[in-house]
């Protein structure tokens, strides 16, 4: 790949990603909303052009953009947390610009376009997220994620462009949203606060952000057509064993409050990505223990905490 376009750059994908295509010497295009407070966090760079745009408007750039880029990844979406997941109406939306995205890279000349899927697209299931395993989402955000994704393949089989939808599991790193477990646990240590949690039996699998974006770099490189990648590490722990290491990152002094909240009502135990295909078709393998990455994470939150 030579030059990209990314929707949705500002958070811990977007920065993350344009930072692995930085370093791979690709040019990025990224479409940001107007006026976002966020719009500091792209990285500054003579690769890196910025266009501010918002998801609802993007068929307006069809004559703005050349027409020489080789691939599209879309990660802008409305309503990602709360009582948004289940504004009906803005996730319905959500899938509209989607289908907008894919018509912006046909008029760009991409070959290849990526969403980003979510594992709120199975629904409430336990155990391990294989690619191809039915989904039954249970809200909004879910059945929005899962309908643009099936939807955008159809609409790229027809305009002759490769296909791929990338659902990630559980994901931390900087730049993320602050109400996140990992984020929220970090301010609160951060700040001497005393966190409380579940017992934290719970089977997870986060992966860090600077994996996930190889991930998604070598899936617009070598992903086959029409593929679901599920993104974690395959190797997934004890929610408590994370929070440990988050304390233990920030002060091992600190205490922490484990077993002092209870379980959410039908509350999934377990959950972790399949990533046999991924690795299989892209060469991923991720290089980040939980360690390495969120000493990175909580160094990044020390310095930009106010």
């Amino acid at each position: 790949m030579k030059k990209v376009i990314i929707t949705g750059p500002t958070g811990a994908v977007g920065v993350s990603l344009i930072q692995e295509l930085i370093a791979h010497n690709i040019e990025v295009t990224a479409i940001c909303r107007p006026a976002s407070k966020r719009l500091s966090s792209i990285p500054k760079h003579p690769l890196v052009r910025i266009v501010e745009c918002g998801v609802d408007q993007l068929l307006t750039l069809k004559d703005q953009l050349d027409h020489d880029y080789d691939a599209f990844y879309h990660f802008a979406w409305d309503g990602t947390y709360g009582d948004s997941r289940q504004d009906l109406y803005r996730q319905a939306n959500n899938i509209l610009y989607t289908l907008d995205a894919v018509h912006l890279a046909h008029a760009a000349g991409c070959s290849v376009f990526v969403g980003a899927g979510s594992q709120s697209e199975f629904g409430h299931v336990e155990g391990v997220l294989h690619p191809d395993m039915p989904c039954a989402p249970d809200n909004g955000y879910g059945i929005a994620k899962l309908d643009a994704g099936r939807m955008s393949r159809l609409e790229c089989r027809k305009l002759g462009i490769r296909h791929e939808w990338c659902r990630i599991v559980s994901l931390y790193g900087p730049f993320d949203g602050q109400y996140t477990m990992v984020m929220s646990g970090i301010y609160k240590m951060l700040r001497g606060e005393r966190p409380q949690y579940t017992k934290g039996d719970q089977v997870w699998d986060y992966i860090y952000s600077k994996d996930a974006s190889r991930a998604f770099r070598l899936v617009a490189e070598k992903g086959k057509d029409g593929s679901i990648y599920c993104f974690g590490t395959g190797k997934p722990r004890l929610l408590k064993d994370y929070i440990l290491a988050i304390r233990d990152a920030v002060n091992p002094e600190l205490e922490v409050g484990l077993g002092e909240l209870p379980y959410y009502p039908n509350q999934v135990m377990h959950l972790e990505a399949d990533i046999s295909n991924l690795t299989k078709d892209t060469g991923f393998v991720p290089q980040y223990s939980f360690e390495e990455g969120i000493r990175e994470t909580v160094e990044w939150a020390r310095s930009n905490s106010k």
